[in-house]
């Protein structure tokens, strides 16, 4: 009997969370599944600098799952290796990566530029890590795909999106090739979500690769985590603090916002300002309008939370903020700390113990974010040493991502074992606790691939 095959190569997300890129070679198609940047530890990060392992101008097509840095923040980079190939996405997705890569190369050439001016940076002289340029022409190579629709690719392999709750424009994919289904997982939502819809589930998957961030892990449901925001909340306006919250920029932070706004409509929490400072946050919400299809808010509510909020235009406005001794409640990018405006008010703030900063979201290894959980007590902003002494919390229950039992459950229509899964996107601790979960309840096999490590499948 002919047996089918393909190559792979895991160029991200493989050991680590960060930086997911695939490059498959299949039926004489080179394709990219995502084009991430890494993030968190240095080692990581210096990585984003290396040349390709690869001829970017070898690549076919790209295919993104969903707009976050750790899955689209590569592409300008690729564009300067000579990169000419379409760049795939569901519309919502294209949109959150034109606003992401938009904002962070802003935030990259500022801070570079910051950096030069005022010497604290060990490169001499201090380079984004792309440009805006760069992002112009990676956007133009950007081309949408409809939600569910199947794409031919070649006479043997067709490709399509399902919806996977997650961000808005979030997807998984499904590959068909000669009889056999592919499936790439993303990143899987949450179920129950309250701006989000379940994630669709895959019935059929002969190769899976699945991501594995919360393979170890429980978390609360979202709705035990209002109460918590309700206490935290009021204990810190109380003591005349105000209340800092570092958020990723798609979905948590709109999460955010609409739980704020509720807690102030019903009169749970006092009537202070409440400060969305995130270009990318403010520019999704407006996303939330033009997709309805794709989240549970109706108009009322999409009108009335923008009214509840202080949206920051400008860099001057995030900086009079700051200064101003007013208690606020400030949702800010990034979500890990590792730069955006909230950095702006740490610098400020984080000597004084009567804020509170919210912790909201994964914080990977090597971040400012993961560093302060760990313990430390000064955190390092714009190359001062600043001392760390507000009250710190940590809300699990707001994830975007899909805990251990909601990973198993995703995974529960497909009725015939995979002849081989793939465990992606976790730190190694999670995947082997996923490997043991996925073994113990279906009895399949499991590998968890190394950074760069290449395999041929055949099914």
């Amino acid at each position: 009997m002919h047996k089918t095959s393909f190559k792979i190569q895991f160029l991200g997300a493989a050991g680590t969370v960060t930086g997911s890129k695939y490059l498959l070679d299949i039926d004489g198609k080179r394709i990219m599944i995502d084009c991430g940047m890494f993030q968190g530890e240095k080692a990581l990060r210096l990585l984003n600098w290396e040349p390709p392992k690869y001829d970017p101008k070898s690549i076919d097509m790209i295919f993104l799952t969903h707009g976050h840095l750790d899955h689209t923040g590569y592409l300008p980079r690729l564009i300067n290796y000579g990169l000419k190939a379409p760049i795939y996405g569901t519309y919502p997705t294209l949109d959150v990566a034109k606003i992401i890569l938009k904002d962070t190369a802003s935030i990259q050439e500022k801070e570079a530029e910051r950096a030069n001016r005022e010497g604290y940076s060990k490169h001499h002289p201090a380079k984004p890590f792309y440009t805006q340029r760069e992002v112009k022409k990676t956007i133009s190579k950007f081309k949408g795909i409809p939600l569910g629709r199947w794409f031919q690719i070649t006479e043997n392999l067709r490709l399509r999106y399902r919806y996977n709750g997650h961000i808005i424009g979030a997807t998984f994919i499904e590959m068909d090739f000669k009889g056999k289904r592919i499936v790439f997982s993303g990143d899987v939502g949450r179920k129950d979500d309250l701006l989000l819809f379940d994630p669709d589930k895959p019935v059929r998957a002969d190769i899976l690769f699945m991501e594995s961030t919360y393979g170890g892990k429980l978390h609360p449901d979202e709705a035990h985590a209002i109460p918590e925001i309700e206490r935290i909340t009021n204990e810190t306006l109380q003591r005349g603090g105000s209340i800092f919250i570092p958020s990723f920029s798609v979905e948590r932070a709109q999460l955010l916002m609409f739980i704020f706004w509720r807690l102030q409509a019903e009169r749970k929490i006092p009537k202070v300002e409440m400060i969305l400072d995130s270009p990318t946050g403010s520019n999704v919400w407006r996303l939330f309008k033009d997709n309805r299809d794709w989240h549970k808010l109706d108009k009322y509510e999409y009108k009335a939370m923008g009214k509840a909020f202080t949206v920051v235009k400008s860099y001057g406005e995030t900086m009079a903020l700051r200064d101003n001794g007013k208690p606020k409640i400030v949702i800010a990018g990034s979500g890990m700390l590792t730069g955006g405006r909230m950095l702006n008010y740490l610098e400020k703030h984080a000597p004084n113990p009567k804020d509170t900063l919210i912790f909201v979201g994964y914080q990977a290894e090597g971040t400012r974010g993961r560093k302060l959980l760990e313990g430390e007590k000064t955190i390092k902003i714009y190359g001062k040493i600043v001392d760390f002494n507000m009250q710190m919390e940590v809300l699990e229950g707001l994830s975007a991502h899909a805990d251990k039992d909601e990973l198993l459950d995703w995974l529960g229509d497909i009725k015939q074992p995979p002849k081989q899964v793939f465990l992606v996107h976790g730190e190694r601790e999670n995947a082997l606790e996923m490997k043991h979960n996925i073994t113990q309840k279906f009895g399949w096999k499991c590998h968890i691939p190394q950074l760069f490590e290449k395999s041929e499948v055949v099914f």
